[in-house]
């Protein structure tokens, strides 16, 4: 069985993209099977640990984090 691993890449403005190895199932959507969730807790702990974990911006971390995640899986926003 092969190992998947996941490698962060920092992006232009510093965020951090997750690259997955050659070993990754691919899917219809594009995702390598992960859940969609787990891609924003990601993407907004990463947010959060750039600002150095600072209290009150939970919320804009989590929101910002979905909007970077559904660009990158290529989803249009709700209406």
């Amino acid at each position: 069985m092969k190992k998947r691993e996941s490698a962060a890449k920092l992006n232009d403005d510093g965020s951090r993209q997750h690259a997955r190895g050659s070993g990754a199932a691919d899917s219809a959507s594009g995702n390598g099977g992960i859940p969609r969730e787990q891609w924003i807790a990601e993407a907004a702990y990463f947010r959060a640990e750039q600002r150095g974990f600072s209290p009150g911006n939970d919320m804009s971390d989590w929101l910002d984090a979905e909007a970077d995640v559904d660009r990158m899986l290529g989803c249009r926003p709700a209406a």
